[in-house]
């Protein structure tokens, strides 16, 4: 999770940045930077690694000025570099990104068309030029930057700097967080309430598609529509939590927002926006060689696992299996030699997920682990990592780990297509292209949550609830039932749609809802069959699909949730995030503890 820091203060601010910037550090990053006004010009300071590294270049090249901004961030792909670290800068204007520019290359085309050189291999530099090209056509810092945000598509969080403008800095976010704080003769700008703690207590929430004119005395805000709105500013409570919490009721809540961002800062790390394509570190295996995989993880993460299953077999070709870690030791799993194993855990520390790696390299297998925490035990008996861009997750109900773990299976299944030869490059473009599409699409849902708030209430009134979905939707399924039991306590069970005449179906009655989850791909005509068979039988069906899907049976649900048309292979990473939701407002109406399910914990390391 990338991190944004802003100041307009009496005094020089690059030391109040790094200190900000500091506090950010938990959210992980392998670059860092600053930039300020020196007598009205942008001076930038960037490194790559740790902090300590930009201190000790600040020490050497000093930078005065009472306004400035700070990044850490997450390499976009490949070996991080100063020339990627932000601010990226125009010698008229200096920004700092969080997110996805999804159109970024036909911005970048014209831009260089009109004579500017584009020197980083970033989505975000071309942010700078093209504000500066409206500054050159006569905008004001404004105007410019309202028609660059125009232009703009994907999910985002700026802040944004001019030269010689020393007492304006512009903010504005589109699925991504930022939050403005409030001083005395000074303004703040931070991606979290944690990086404005020591400096103010007065803290402003933009809202998703606002955008800010930040003075030393006041913020002018703005919706998407570009009409002047009031948004509260809140008195935080000193404490660290309700600071984490970010203004939200829970933990949960903030992390299931925060998805845009991180499936966004996920796919920066393992996706190179300019070649449209996968860039994965070295792995150490030959995946053309590789005669098979195992995937092992518990709950949750086990059902990534299944997505990714799908994925794999369909698009590489190449046998996969998958187990529950608990059960795989025990039953003394046959591995091929020379196959690979890849345990999937959101804090590393798994006991299960670490006894199955175990047993797997005894069998010698090539172990590759997908991790929350780099530093985890898992990651470090592992082979190779790929790590999970989702920061901390202090929820016990896992949200932003489990799409953010979907985010690199998927980059995961397109490099081995690749490699087995098994997927041309158009194919995998379109896919990338999926993919970047996804944080937009996430904020989209997530902006309009009232649906599924009242659709709580007719959940919350159940003593059993089904879900049922096809293909990759199937896990899905899974995971949305398990949602619902682990924090609101209401018995759920998911099913594979095609099952339900095998037994499930004498469960349907009115008093059960069938939670139906079918994006339009190839799979939608048998779930429809599936759905008419509990329509015929009295259920109560609660359907999640996109447009088409809602025009075609949409008139056969009770209630009908209506999603972004995404990719059938990007659809299970967008679906997951309602049905978070709905578990989530139905456990509120219920009353449980959100954060903290009884008799759960959020790192299990015991068998």
């Amino acid at each position: 999770m990338c991190g944004i820091i802003g100041i307009i203060g009496k005094g020089e601010v690059a030391p109040l940045l790094i200190e900000g910037l500091r506090r950010l550090e938990y959210r992980g990053y392998d670059s860092a930077g600053v930039a300020t006004l020196v007598d009205g010009r942008i001076e930038c300071r960037r490194a790559e690694g740790k902090l300590t590294n930009l201190e000790a270049l600040l020490a050497r090249e000093p930078v005065a000025g009472t306004i400035g901004i700070g990044h850490t961030r997450w390499a976009t792909h490949g070996v991080p570099n100063e020339k990627n670290a932000h601010p990226h800068a125009t010698d008229r204007v200096a920004v700092v990104h969080n997110g996805i520019i999804e159109n970024f290359q036909a911005l970048r085309a014209e831009v260089e068309e009109r004579g500017h050189t584009l020197v980083s291999d970033t989505d975000t530099e071309v942010v700078a030029h093209l504000i500066t090209l409206y500054l050159e056509d006569g905008k004001g810092t404004a105007e410019a930057t309202c028609a660059a945000l125009n232009r703009l598509e994907g999910a985002f969080a700026l802040g944004i700097i001019f030269a010689g403008k020393p007492d304006l800095m512009i903010a504005a976010r589109r699925g991504s967080p930022l939050a403005i704080g409030y001083g005395d003769g000074e303004m703040y700008l931070g991606s979290d309430a944690l990086a404005l703690a020591p400096l103010t207590r007065e803290i402003m929430y933009l809202e998703d598609g606002d955008w800010a004119v930040i003075t030393s005395d006041d913020a002018t805000v703005f919706d998407a529509e570009h009409l002047g709105v009031t948004r509260e500013v809140r008195l935080t409570a000193h404490s660290g939590a309700t600071l984490g919490k970010g203004g939200y009721r829970h933990f949960m809540l903030k992390e299931i927002f925060e998805q845009p961002q991180v499936i966004g800062d996920t796919l920066h790390a393992y996706t190179n926006p300019k070649t449209r394509s996968v860039a994965l570190p070295d792995l150490g295996f030959d995946a053309a060689e590789t005669p098979a995989m195992t995937l092992v993880a518990c709950g949750t993460s086990y059902y990534a696992c299944m997505v990714a299953k799908c994925w794999l077999e369909r698009l590489a070709r190449i046998p996969v299996d998958v187990d529950v870690a608990s059960e795989f030791r025990y039953r003394g799993a046959y591995m091929a030699e020379g196959g690979v194993a890849l345990f999937v855990s959101q804090s590393g520390e798994t006991a299960d997920t670490l006894a199955a790696l175990r047993y797997a390299r005894d069998h010698g297998q090539h172990i590759v682990s997908v991790v929350n925490v780099p530093e985890s035990t898992i990651a470090r008996e592992s082979d190779a990592v790929l790590q999970t861009y989702a920061g901390p997750e202090i929820g016990v109900a896992s949200t932003k780990a489990f799409t953010t773990q979907l985010t690199v299976l998927a980059c995961f299944a397109i490099a081995t297509a690749r490699a087995r030869g098994a997927m041309d490059h158009d194919t995998e473009t379109r896919l990338v292209d999926a993919l970047a599409g996804i944080p937009a699409r996430a904020a989209e849902v997530l902006n309009h949550d009232d649906t599924l708030r009242a659709l709580a209430h007719q959940v919350a009134e159940a003593r059993d609830v089904l879900y049922l979905g096809r293909g990759t939707s199937y896990p899905i399924a899974l995971e949305g039932a398990l949602k619902l039991k682990e924090i609101s306590y209401i018995h759920a069970e998911g099913y594979a749609a095609g099952e339900m005449k095998h037994g499930p179906i004498a469960l349907i009655d009115e008093d059960v809802p069938v939670i139906v989850i079918a994006p339009s791909d190839e799979l939608f005509e048998k779930t429809a069959s599936n759905m008419q068979e509990v329509v015929a039988r009295g259920g109560r069906v609660i359907f999640f699909s996109d447009a088409k899907g809602v025009e075609r049976l949409g008139a056969l649900a009770t209630t009908t949730v209506t999603l972004p048309e995404v990719d059938p292979f990007a659809a299970p990473i967008l679906y997951a995030i309602p049905v978070q939701m709905l578990a989530y407002h139905t456990a509120v109406l219920k009353g449980t503890d959100v954060d903290q399910p009884r008799n759960l914990a959020k790192s299990v390391t015991v068998e």
